[in-house]
């Protein structure tokens, strides 16, 4: 069953024109200092900001949301749609100058858009040789894209041109294998590909199959040697990994377990460890289904939307990588597809897309407690955010 049936930095031109609208581009993440609060700010505090959507069903979005969002009140805004299909997820080059999103179809690809002129322009579009791609990263050498197709189960790799536009895929991996769902895991489903901290390993998360692939890429061929496959708990559906800054932990957001894990981390490969609730229990008769995780720049803090209970989940990170849930706040919505902080980590954006918004709140550096601040972004039905 497809599994949405089943649910329901910046270039030249792009960054003058922000700047003309009182944009800057993103500052480093600072090390302390006051946690912001929605405070009046000048104009230049206001940033680039992506919202990917869907652009099919009813309601849905028109393709790639392009605004901006203030440094010092965490108010975001739309001013302009570039008409894209099915941009549900979002990656910078590590140039600045070009944005890469996935369409999400049948017929899957991704798309190559250019932001050094007035508006994203798109270069081009390549097919990502499978179907349903959900996720995407930039390799950490910038010369290739990897994209994950959800419901063929498989990873593809694309390389980039010199003006930023992809090649078709010099390979994919075809993840075989089922699990004990008989609705979400009849086959391979990857869900997310994405590079370890040190750049030697792509991880790729595979729903269908309960299991955690690492791939070492030959840069020169563009070839994907699989190195490690880690096999979780029958019918957990891990769904989205992310890793802690030090890059020994590692956790992993298990959909249909509605669990996260603790892994430990080297060389690749994972050491799956304590597995607990990803939320506390959601509305009776409510099945929920965790869907992203993010660690905070400095590791302290680690979060997970949560779609059914409608909440982020907040866990504090000891120095041996447990976690402690320490709160559980409403997204403001209904349905967080997708959670993503800002570049300093000062505040966490949920992209609802059942309720047709983003809500932003400050993070508490501190505590990594969330407080809702500003207007929520209404947009249609958005489920991914990229700020820089």
């Amino acid at each position: 069953m497809d599994r949405r049936m089943f649910l329901g930095v910046l270039g030249v031109g792009v960054l003058g024109t922000l700047l003309a609208a009182g944009c800057a581009p993103p500052a480093p993440a600072p090390t302390a200092g006051p946690t912001p609060g929605p405070n009046p700010t000048p104009a230049a505090a206001k940033r680039p900001l992506f919202v990917g959507t869907y652009t099919d069903g009813d309601g849905a979005g028109k393709g790639l949301g392009v605004g901006t969002w203030d440094a010092g009140s965490g108010q975001l805004a739309v001013s302009n749609v570039v008409p894209v299909a099915n941009p549900s997820f979002l990656a910078i080059a590590p140039s600045g100058e070009v944005l890469y999103a996935v369409d999400e179809q049948k017929d899957g690809g991704v798309n190559a858009l250019e932001l050094t002129g007035a508006a994203p322009r798109t270069i081009n579009r390549q097919s990502s040789r499978g179907a349903g791609p959900t996720h995407l990263c930039v390799h950490p050498s910038g010369r290739y894209v990897l994209a994950a197709n959800y419901d063929s189960g498989s990873v593809v790799v694309l390389p980039v041109r010199a003006d930023g536009g992809l090649d078709p895929a010099t390979d994919l991996a075809q993840h075989t294998g089922t699990g004990p769902d008989p609705d979400r895991q009849d086959g391979p489903h990857a869900h997310q590909i994405l590079p370890d901290p040190t750049g030697a390993y792509l991880l790729a998360v595979d729903l269908g199959t309960d299991s955690i692939y690492a791939y070492q890429l030959d840069l020169a061929t563009g070839k994907l040697a699989l190195r490690h496959q880690v096999r979780l708990r029958p019918g957990s559906g891990p769904r989205h990994l992310a890793f802690h800054p030090n890059g020994r932990f590692a956790y992993v957001a298990n959909e249909l377990g509605n669990t996260v894990i603790t892994c430990g981390y080297a060389d690749g490969l994972l050491t799956p460890g304590r597995e607990q609730p990803a939320t506390p229990a959601p509305p009776a008769g409510t099945r929920n289904y965790p869907a992203e995780i993010l660690v905070s720049p400095d590791g302290r803090f680690l979060y997970v939307s949560n779609r059914g209970a409608d909440n982020v989940a907040v866990f504090s990170v000891a120095a041996d990588g447990e976690l402690t849930l320490v709160g559980a706040p409403s997204c403001g919505g209904s349905y967080p597809r997708h959670i993503g902080l800002d570049p300093t980590g000062a505040y966490l954006f949920a992209a609802n897309q059942k309720s047709n918004t983003v809500t932003s709140f400050v993070v508490d550096r501190a505590t990594g407690g969330l407080s809702p601040v500003a207007a929520p972004l209404v947009t249609p039905m958005p489920v991914c955010t990229l700020a820089l």
